[in-house]
């Protein structure tokens, strides 16, 4: 599957304006500042198709990015402290509407960095989907930025914080080295097809 002839499509700034597409989505969500826009980039081989923002909390909209059969949806990052209420309600009412309403999730990707525990709003989004019965694989990112050693710890960390969501497939992933990139891809493709059989 070429993830590579993907292109920025549409960006929906509220529940209205949520497309009806036609083919499998697959999901990105994760915390702000955590690394979808990067490994958006990184399955493209693209540095700018996502754009990644130095300021969290930037992405306010749901963007489409369109490919030859599926389109990759990336949710706005939620749980960054300095933007209103009013605007993390949108936010919530947003994304709530997306997965109420959107017929086609293939698969979510819910993005977690490796380096902490999970978020309190991590926990609410991975159990919302896990309670849901939702299509979703966990990809823990900046895998780079620990050591051998440090690595080891935290992924055991890891393994015992999320262990309530039995049977959750977890992938290490580096958007530095690449490392992961292939069990992303794979899940990914996978998913997809089974959507079109």
């Amino acid at each position: 599957m070429n993830f590579e002839k993907i292109e920025f499509n549409y960006a929906a700034g509220t529940v209205e304006q949520i497309p009806d597409t036609n083919m499998p989505e697959i999901v990105f969500s994760g915390h702000s500042n955590v690394g979808k826009s990067s490994l958006i980039n990184k399955l493209a081989r693209r540095k700018k198709l996502a754009r990644v923002s130095s300021q969290p909390g930037k992405t306010a909209t749901i963007n489409y990015y369109k490919g030859e059969n599926f389109y990759f949806v990336d949710l706005p990052g939620y749980g960054y402290a300095k933007v209103s209420k009013a605007e993390k309600a949108r936010w919530a009412d947003l994304v709530e509407g997306y997965l109420s309403t959107s017929k086609n999730i293939a698969l979510i990707i819910q993005i977690i960095d490796l380096r902490h525990k999970p978020t309190k709003d991590d926990y609410d989004m991975i159990r919302f989907l896990y309670e849901s019965n939702a299509p979703f694989v966990i990809v823990l990112t900046k895998k780079d930025k620990l050591k051998k050693t440090a690595y080891e710890k935290r992924i055991n960390e890891a393994l015992d914080e999320l262990e309530e969501f039995e049977g959750t497939e977890l992938i290490p992933f580096s958007a530095v080295s690449g490392e992961g990139l292939d069990d992303v891809k794979e899940v990914i493709e996978e998913y997809i097809n089974s959507m079109e059989d």
